[in-house]
């Protein structure tokens, strides 16, 4: 679940705002005192008053993240899906690049052509009737995501890769800001292709074009005992010298964390030597290996899924 707002929202809305293996996909272009909560009719939303000046330990009602106890209500099952339309972008959560705890990041012109593999993780009752990044109201009930670097608002297709389902989301805050995840579901979302309860899971997010829905990819299929199984792998380095290349997987050997492959890839006809480390067979191994690459020395690895 999501743990990365350090930062007051409406701070975080003008940093972001709009002033106009296999390898992920991603397009190459960048775009340029609260009141009592109040219940609505849809399926349980209320609206929280939202102090955005309050630092983020004080803006929230609850202090750590949680999802609605026993079965996930009926309804979210045979919720309608988002109709992907254009839209213009949000005022605000599109400024490129912005940085957020250290890291930057560039946002995407659109969706199209966005097609990346990962790690998949949820928000839930802390964040719900809240703003999200783009002054919406966060609604769990409503199958919405965050994503680091697609425009406000746009739309993507995540499937589970363990089990095939998938559903199509809105894109309308900015986040999750754990290096290792590549999107934060809404509630309803994770429940819808199975990531609730478990927290996390091995999702594909396709980026989707409402001007061309007919050229949206179809959902990939689940990958079965029968077809192979998935594999979590960090990417320590990309590097051109094979010789660097060979010095990091030694480093790597010696740790002993877990297998380390050094791979040959072609990109743009030059030969680039690639250093991974796995299968890793959970989430939770995945960032305590991180972790203690980072605490080598190394770069931080980014995640791959296989």
């Amino acid at each position: 679940m999501r743990s990365w707002r350090g930062l007051p929202l409406l701070v975080l809305a003008f940093l972001l705002a709009a002033c106009g293996g296999r390898p992920a996909t991603r397009p190459a272009t960048p775009t340029a005192g609260a009141a009592a909560p109040s219940e609505s009719a849809h399926h349980g939303w209320f609206h929280r008053g939202d102090d955005t000046s309050l630092p983020q330990d004080k803006r929230y009602g609850d202090s750590s993240d949680s999802s609605p106890t026993g079965a996930p209500p009926a309804f979210i099952y045979s919720l309608p899906e988002p109709v992907p339309q254009a839209e213009p972008h949000s005022l605000y959560g599109n400024k490129s690049p912005y940085t957020v705890l250290g890291q930057s990041y560039r946002v995407l012109a659109s969706a199209r052509g966005y097609d990346e593999r990962g790690i998949a993780s949820f928000y839930g009752n802390k964040f719900h009737g809240y703003k999200t990044s783009s002054l919406e109201d966060y609604d769990m009930y409503k199958f919405t995501a965050a994503s680091k670097v697609l425009p406000l608002p746009s739309y993507a297709r995540v499937t589970n890769l363990s089990n095939g389902k998938s559903v199509i989301v809105r894109i309308n805050d900015r986040g999750p800001f754990h290096e290792n995840r590549i999107i934060d579901l809404s509630y309803a979302a994770a429940v819808r292709i199975g990531v609730w309860p478990k927290g996390t899971g091995l999702v594909e997010v396709q980026g989707i074009d409402p001007g061309a829905p007919e050229q949206e990819p179809p959902p990939p299929a689940p990958v079965t005992s029968q077809g192979g199984s998935l594999g979590i792998y960090l990417q320590v380095g990309a590097f051109s010298d094979p010789a660097n290349a060979e010095r990091v997987a030694a480093q790597l050997r010696q740790a002993n964390f877990a297998p380390v492959q050094l791979e040959q890839v072609q990109i743009n006809d030059r030969t680039i030597h690639r250093v991974r480390v796995g299968p890793l067979d959970s989430v939770d191994r995945a960032d305590e290996v991180t972790n203690r690459i980072e605490g080598m020395g190394l770069p931080r690895p980014k995640v791959a899924v296989n």
